[in-house]
């Protein structure tokens, strides 16, 4: 089924000209009497106070970071203290024109974003949605804590002192915090009043808001979301990645009219001119103004602006203007909002980078300063009036400080009592049912060609005299994919799938061919060759309440996505103390014949990162079991698949792989074939291999060998493994991954630690050599072969044997040693 759209050779060799349309700068015409007849004087004094309680916040944890102290409050504050003073207007400007269900995503200095979009929220939700949404936190402990020793008459007051102390309690890491003390400063967060995660990492927040507006786009669920960044990030590739993805332009050509227009995700950079100490104008960018990158995006240059940042009914104006083009879906947009931070990047910096007239200079355009100085000028509040606000404002803040600060009020993570409270938060371990009716599909899913081709095979792959079945005969591990992902899509609306190739192409290698026939562009499209984006945006999916099936094209691209997986799809949940779930399945295959930079098998840098579930199958069998529990589980899953058994038919259970739908549980190794004197254990394609050296050394050499697949990296159940051992006491780990660091010497040193007593020999782990993976013609020489297993027990693990057979390799381990490969 090729795309509709015609790439016409007379259209694109005509002589012409690109246009750009102009971008905007500080466009906002100040009129206090229309301001006053939009905010009200009430209103325009709210702005005033919400930028004061900002600049106090910042205050308290620049005062507690630098002096241990805070209006005589003592606290040794050990974490970090990235602030936003002199930014103030930027944060209140915008919250005053998003509503609660508009979400924003920060970066590390949000907790001026986070309170004045949580003011925001708190003043236009009425009363008893705010009773229910502190009730139902935590079952109330915060909220029974701000009443006891914050009493106020108003709900709407007690919301504010609520938000306040919940922030302040996460930053200081305490069990009441938003998230239970598992986030801290840089990623506090609370989805009730629209605040989504703040980010550590600098412009993470980009793809992560860009997945969430395609929630909100594929649900029609109202609201836009925020990427809250700085100037510095768009030095970030990733920040490039999503405000592409999200201009695709598949949005408007097609997909179906219910679904056009762009994704309503607003790209709000508070540009304070310095990432850091670099200098963004004239030292570390090309650009003059930010909002030029608009122009390389798309035609409307993503309606990109630049705002005065130290005017908060400017910034209002604008946000105000953009969401509504949002929600009438010709996003995305960009607002380049130019401020000042006026404190260092954080309390250690001395500011060496930036002159003292230059910051003299902004001290003059102190938002807060401004405002009130305009406010003044109006009659609308007098001097003393500012100052009484001012005072008000340090006493708020004062009281909840000296609550935050007390144990008894707000207790520490109480780590030595549950010393395993973070471990329980890693996984949710639970899982989704899917309904049993099919959702809306293009066609029936007996109309695709390819369900009536796999209906012919057999589901095992031998026949009955014996003989193996060609993969046009019998059911592939591609085949077993297909089926899992073929259910999973046409019974779970929730889910999407995207990457690279997966639409028309049916997917790099097949898995999801005959798929477009069935499915709109909705819930199966192309995206860009863009790695970070395709599972940063899945991440922002999720915790928008969606599921997303992504992939990578090989397993090599990682190192694209890198942060995107470590550091995001990894990590949410347990940061969240549970709160967040990310159900994520991001499959990458594991090339071949392709040599270094995409035949790599890199499953231990997944496993060795806290927070995601790794698996590798290497069945037809066990790949769609395993794929089941996955898309089915509530958490983040890498699925690795190697390209050479995509073609592998089902070799182990008579009955072959099941029509119907099963899960297998992840973290189950599965025993392949049963021995007595020594134990095999693979992960991936070794499977293979080890099975044709188990069949020699019994033939040959009489040793029974019990071959034990793996499956899973992470979790990994022993017990299999150790029963095997107590019976073989000799054990020999087999992949295909670089024997340096491979996730078989964390398995060989468990076992040994687990099973010490059992051991006839120390475990050996034949892995590839730890060199660049070589092109097809060596392969064979490459990945651990029959060969290579037999040489290992034969010398060394039955050294009896050693006369009987002359080792293949010539490889002297000393040697290997000295060289220090």
């Amino acid at each position: 089924m090729p795309k509709e759209i015609h790439i016409d050779p007379r259209t694109f060799k005509v002589r012409s000209t690109l246009n750009a349309p102009p971008i905007p700068i500080h466009a906002y015409d100040e009129n206090i009497e229309a301001e006053r007849a939009q905010y009200g004087d009430e209103g325009l004094l709210q702005i005033l106070r919400d930028m004061m309680i900002i600049r106090e916040f910042e205050t308290i944890l620049a005062s507690l970071k630098g002096k241990g102290a805070y209006c005589g409050i003592e606290f040794n504050y050990k974490g970090p203290a990235h602030l936003s003073i002199g930014q103030e207007a930027a944060a209140v400007g915008a919250a005053a024109s998003l509503e609660p269900h508009d979400h924003i995503f920060g970066s590390h200095r949000s907790h001026g974003e986070f309170i004045a979009k949580g003011l925001s929220a708190i003043r236009k939700l009425p009363d008893d949605a705010l009773r229910l949404i502190m009730e139902s936190h935590e079952r109330g402990t915060l909220l029974r804590t701000v009443e006891t020793s914050l009493r106020s008459p108003k709900t709407s007051e007690t919301a504010e002192n609520f938000l306040l102390l919940g922030l302040l309690a996460e930053i200081f890491m305490r069990s009441t915090g938003f998230n239970r003390g598992m986030g801290g400063s840089m990623h506090a967060f609370f989805p009730p009043f629209g605040t989504y995660p703040n980010n550590a990492i600098v412009g993470a927040s980009a793809g992560i808001a860009t997945g969430a507006a395609l929630r909100k786009k594929l649900t029609g669920a109202s609201g836009i979301t925020v990427a809250n960044a700085g100037d510095g990030s768009t030095g970030c590739g990733p920040v490039w990645e999503a405000m592409n993805f999200a201009a695709m332009a598949q949005f408007e050509t097609l997909w179906a009219d219910a679904f056009k227009g762009g994704l309503p995700v607003l790209f709000f950079f508070t540009n304070n001119f310095y990432a850091m100490g670099g200098q963004t104008i004239g030292e570390t960018m090309g650009w003059d103004r930010l909002s030029r990158i608009g122009l390389a995006v798309n035609q409307q240059a993503i309606h990109a602006e630049t705002v005065d940042g130290t005017n908060p009914l400017a910034v209002a104006d604008a946000v105000a203007r953009k969401r509504e083009l949002l929600v009438q879906g010709r996003g995305p947009a960009l607002l380049d909002v130019e401020c000042y931070r006026s404190s260092g990047h954080s309390t250690t910096d001395i500011n060496s980078y930036r002159t003292k007239d230059e910051m003299q200079a902004w001290e003059q355009h102190d938002p807060i300063i401004l405002f009130s100085n305009r406010l003044q000028e109006a009659g609308i509040v007098t001097a003393g009036q500012v100052a009484e606000l001012r005072e008000q404002t340090t006493d708020r803040m004062r009281s909840i400080t000296a609550i935050a600060v007390d144990p008894a009020l707000t207790p520490p993570v109480d780590i030595h009592a549950d010393p395993t409270l973070i471990g329980k938060l890693m996984f949710s371990n639970t899982s989704i049912e899917l309904p049993s009716q099919e959702v809306l599909l293009l066609k029936p899913v007996d109309a695709v060609s390819r369900v009536r081709q796999d209906a012919k095979k057999s589901r095992y792959g031998f026949a009955e005299d014996g003989a193996k079945l060609s993969p046009m005969r019998a059911i592939t591990m591609r085949d077993a994919l297909f089926e899992t992902v073929l259910h999973h899509m046409t019974h779970d609306d929730s889910l999407v799938a995207y990457g690279e190739e997966c639409r028309e192409w049916g997917g790099a290698f097949g898995v999801y061919r005959g798929l477009a026939e069935i499915l709109p562009h909705d819930r199966l499209f192309n995206s860009p060759i863009s790695e970070a984006a395709i599972v940063a945006t899945a991440v922002g999916f999720a915790l928008e309440g969606g599921r997303a099936l992504v992939e990578l094209m090989y397993g090599d691209f990682l190192g694209r996505a890198g942060d995107e997986v470590f550091n995001q799809m990894a990590k949410w949940q347990s940061m969240s103390g549970g709160e967040l779930k990310v159900p994520v399945v991001l499959r990458c295959s594991i090339g071949s014949k392709y040599g270094a930079q995409h035949s790599q098998d890199w499953t231990a840098l997944c496993a060795h990162i806290p927070g995601l579930k790794v698996v590798y199958p290497a069945t037809p069998y066990d790949a769609k079991g395993l794929l089941a529990s996955a898309l089915s589980g509530n958490d983040p899953v890498v699925f690795f698949e190697s390209q050479r058994l995509y073609d592998t038919v089902e070799q182990f259970r008579n009955e072959g792989v099941p029509t119907g739908y099963y899960q297998l549980p992840i973290g189950e190794p599965d025993c392949k074939r049963a021995g007595e004197d020594v134990t095999i254990l693979t992960v991936g394609p070794s499977l293979y291999s080890a099975l044709a050296a188990a069949e020699e050394l019994e033939s040959t050499f009489g040793i029974s060998a019990e071959v034990i697949d793996a499956r899973s990296l992470v979790p990994f159940n022993y017990e299999p493994v150790l029963a095997s051992i107590r019976k073989t006491g000799r054990i020999v780990l087999v992949s295909e991954a670089s024997e340096r660091g491979s996730f078989l010497m964390t398995l060989a040193a468990n076992i040994t630690r687990f099973g010490y007593e059992t051991l006839h020999a120390a475990p050996r782990v034949i892995g590839s050599p730890n060199w660049i993976v070589p092109g097809a013609e060596m392969e064979s020489t490459y990945f651990p072969q029959k060969d290579d297993i037999l040489d290992v027990i034969t010398s060394e693990l039955f050294p009896s044997q050693r006369s009987n057979r002359r080792s293949v390799r010539d490889w002297d381990d000393r040697e290997l040693a000295r060289l220090g490969l």
